[in-house]
């Protein structure tokens, strides 16, 4: 499946990187919803996490911890992933956000908002 993340991936889409190795990628949201917002990214297509294994999960996990403290977001981040209609999720390949650079507060979402 080719979707709008995959196209950044391949380079058939422009995307701000701020991290890339063989299983992963990190690029700025273009539509930030903090100060920092950036999309932690599997390079192969995976949909949901459902589909993901163990050990990507822990890669995405622990890649978004190293990119959220070289960004210094030392006073704390929020991580969010989307999946499937009723969670919001509007791509369909896995994707962890990062967002942080100020206080968030404890709402998750304001209503109509979408991440």
């Amino acid at each position: 499946m080719q979707d709008i993340f995959c196209s950044i991936i391949s380079g058939d889409v422009p995307g701000e990187f701020v991290f890339r190795d063989e299983k992963v990628v990190v690029f700025k949201d273009i539509h930030p919803q903090a100060p920092v917002h950036l999309l932690v990214v599997p390079v192969r297509h995976v949909e949901g996490i459902g589909d993901a294994d163990q050990e990507m999960l822990g890669i995405l996990m622990s890649t978004a911890h190293r990119v959220a403290q070289e960004q210094g977001l030392v006073d704390g981040y929020r991580l969010i992933v989307n999946d499937g209609e009723h969670g919001g999720k509007l791509v369909p390949h896995l994707h962890i956000h990062v967002l942080g650079g100020k206080h968030l507060g404890p709402k998750m979402v304001r209503e109509g908002d979408a991440i």
